[in-house]
């Protein structure tokens, strides 16, 4: 092999490389916990499910009625997201996740879970690497499922402004007027957290993001 023959192979083969990586993009699951049906539509426990749409909006994707959920994909840059609702209710969401991870080969560390929040204020964000479930029966059974607590979550704020014992009337509930015109503009903030977390990793979005 001359010396022009040997340039000409390193050149194939550096550009067969990068359409590879170019055409396998790295895979996310983005979960939006929630309940299905029309009287869930707009409820505080249904803030992963607002903010999933809002994803699949952003990137131009739509949902499909799947096994176990409704299920749409699409691209962020150079990710691939498959974005899932779970039509499971809030208490068995780990099998859709578990089910989808399985489906599209994705592992652990590229999983993010987004639900409410009672902890945070109307609309605050919060990213987590794992930790506890806070409560959340959603988290709690996905956690059970995979068996760890070791996933990334999007924590979105609903407030907790209800007498004792009103705790599953006010998560079932709507949004105030007030709380609704606060929690709009924060949606699109969870999308490019979003995004930041499968481009950047999830210290570049908690360090962008957690502070708004």
């Amino acid at each position: 092999m001359n010396i022009l023959q040997h340039l000409l192979r390193l050149f194939s083969n550096t550009h067969d490389s990068r359409t590879q990586v170019a055409d396998n993009p790295m895979k996310y699951l983005i979960v939006g916990l929630g309940n299905i049906g029309s009287e869930y539509d707009g409820t505080r426990h249904n803030a992963g499910f607002r903010v999933a749409d809002a994803l699949a909006e952003a990137i131009g994707a739509t949902f499909a009625d799947k096994r176990y959920g409704f299920v749409a994909k699409g691209r962020a840059k150079s990710a691939e997201l498959v974005i899932l609702k779970p039509s499971t209710y809030m208490n068995l969401s780990g099998n859709a996740v578990r089910y989808w991870m399985q489906q599209e080969n994705i592992p652990t560390e590229r999983l993010l879970v987004v639900c409410d929040d009672l902890s945070l204020p109307v609309g605050k964000l919060r990213l987590r690497n794992g930790g506890s479930d806070g409560g959340h029966n959603g988290l709690k059974h996905i956690a059970s499922i995979l068996g760890t607590q070791q996933y990334a979550r999007l924590k979105f704020g609903i407030g907790n402004d209800f007498p004792r014992g009103g705790q599953v009337d006010f998560v079932l509930g709507h949004f105030s007027e007030e709380d609704e015109a606060a929690m709009k503009p924060q949606i699109p903030l969870a999308v490019d957290a979003i995004k930041t977390f499968c481009l950047a990793g999830m210290t570049t979005a908690m360090n962008q993001y957690n502070k708004k």
